[in-house]
């Protein structure tokens, strides 16, 4: 019996080496979803919030103009162009003005500032060939504009707005065109131009 058994053994361990592994559930290799999106290598980028959103009409993020005194003065500034709702708004500051003066301020024809006095920025811009007024107070050229008022250091801060103008290249568009600040204040009355006198500054409107 003992014999018997002796050879039984031998067998039995054969036949267990013989069966097939199962192999061990890796701990550390997690459940893959099925549902979820393939890696593509590539890490999404977030907005940068340093630069400028584009202009939802026209694609551009803003445009600039940095006035130059004429001849004989001292006028000189920086302004930024967006566009809001029925017009765009002009905001920055001009400096070298009489303390308390009021100048008028508008949007020229030509983007060219190369004449001493300035003149080579041509006269209003006016794509609709309507009469010098008030924006916002009937009949005006799209480059009409509200006067600007300087404060006691002789800086006077913009912020105001032109109608019937877009921020672009077309007919009504401003880029490339000038930005004038003049001697006397406009009377929004006077044709052509409201009797707004001499040109102290001339800028050109860029694209940003």
């Amino acid at each position: 019996m003992r014999h018997a058994t002796l050879l039984i053994l031998p067998a039995a361990l054969m036949l267990a080496a013989c069966q097939p592994q199962t192999p061990a559930d890796d701990a550390a290799t997690p459940p893959v979803d099925p549902a979820a999106p393939a890696a593509s290598g590539t890490a999404a980028t977030a907005p940068d919030p340093a630069m400028p959103e584009a202009d939802a009409q026209t694609g551009m993020a803003a445009a600039t103009a940095t006035l130059a005194p004429t001849e004989g003065n001292e006028v000189a500034g920086r302004l930024e162009f967006s566009s809001v709702d029925g017009g765009i708004r002009i905001t920055g500051e001009v400096t070298g003005l009489e303390a308390g003066s009021e100048h008028g301020f508008h949007v020229h024809e030509t983007g060219d500032c190369s004449a001493p006095d300035g003149t080579s920025a041509g006269g209003h811009f006016n794509p609709a060939t309507t009469a010098h007024g008030r924006v916002g107070q009937g009949e005006h050229h799209a480059g009409d504009s509200d006067n600007i008022v300087a404060n006691d250091q002789g800086t006077a801060m913009v912020d105001t707005l032109l109608r019937g103008a877009t921020l672009d290249q077309g007919e009504t568009g401003i880029i490339g065109r000038g930005v004038i600040v003049h001697a006397d204040p406009d009377d929004y009355t006077t044709q052509p131009t409201g009797n707004a006198g001499d040109r102290l500054a001339c800028g050109v409107i860029e694209a940003r």
